[in-house]
């Protein structure tokens, strides 16, 4: 592996005295799909939602161990949180569109980054809502409540609400989980045809959908990273008895 994105080092969380996290080391390789798997409650989502300290949000919370983003820990005092989590983007598992117009929701992020230029924010989200396949879908009610779309399109208008600020890093928490299949398809599609320009963490419990998306595999298990690896080697040749027992499932 080249230099990592992110490099976990040791890395233990708990919650009023409960370790949520034990001792987490992994290396999430740069412009490639990470994809985080294990059974519901190990740990999947809060290990994500570390990578962009969205865990800050919770009471209690006790950290160790470092998170390097491109070699710096992002739980240092001197990082900007606000810009950590315009760099690291995330698209939960719920579509979360705001209360606004489709066009609004992906020109929020723009604005309150000081783009003020209206011919540069209109470009932005014609782009956007390309990339995600929804221009053509939208262009002639850009003016409509977000909440209009079916819950397919309103997550493909969060992914293009997250590129909009041009981030580096995608961290996806059981992104399709919520939809029907055809629109899964859809979220899936396009993944797969930004990775090469953005590092993607993607949480799932679904085997399958891990071997479609994943060029790289870490699994979880009880809070403890169990084995990681590249996906041709991971799913075809597991080294730990837990990962192979959880890939025929005998658990999960």
């Amino acid at each position: 592996m080249n230099t990592p994105y992110f490099d976990i080092r040791n890395f233990s969380m708990e919650i009023e005295g409960m370790k949520i996290l034990k001792e987490i080391n992994v290396k999430i390789p740069e412009n490639q799909i990470t994809v985080i798997i294990g059974p519901s409650g190990c740990g999947k989502s809060t290990l994500l939602n570390s990578m962009n300290r969205l865990i800050d949000l919770t009471d209690g919370v006790h950290t160790s161990g470092e998170i390097l983003l491109k070699n710096k820990n992002i739980f240092d005092p001197t990082v900007d949180v606000t810009e950590l989590r315009r760099r690291v983007g995330m698209i939960s598992q719920t579509p979360n569109p705001l209360p606004m117009s489709i066009f609004d929701n992906v020109a929020y992020g723009l604005k309150i980054n000081g783009v003020r230029s209206g011919q540069r924010v209109s470009s932005s989200v014609e782009q956007c809502l390309n990339t995600v396949g929804l221009w053509k879908e939208v262009r002639d009610r850009l003016n409509a409540p977000a909440s209009t779309l079916s819950i397919g399109q309103q997550q493909r208008l969060c992914l293009a609400r997250a590129l909009a600020v041009e981030p580096e890093a995608l961290l996806c928490d059981e992104t399709t989980s919520a939809l029907d299949p055809l629109s899964a398809h859809h979220i899936e599609s396009e993944l797969l045809s930004l990775k090469n320009n953005y590092t993607i963490v993607f949480v799932t419990h679904i085997l399958r959908q891990a071997k479609r998306l994943a060029d790289y595999v870490a699994f979880i298990y009880l809070g403890e990273i169990v084995e990681a690896g590249p996906a041709d080697t991971f799913f075809t040749d597991p080294q730990d008895p837990r990962t192979k027992a959880y890939l025929e499932g005998v658990f999960g």
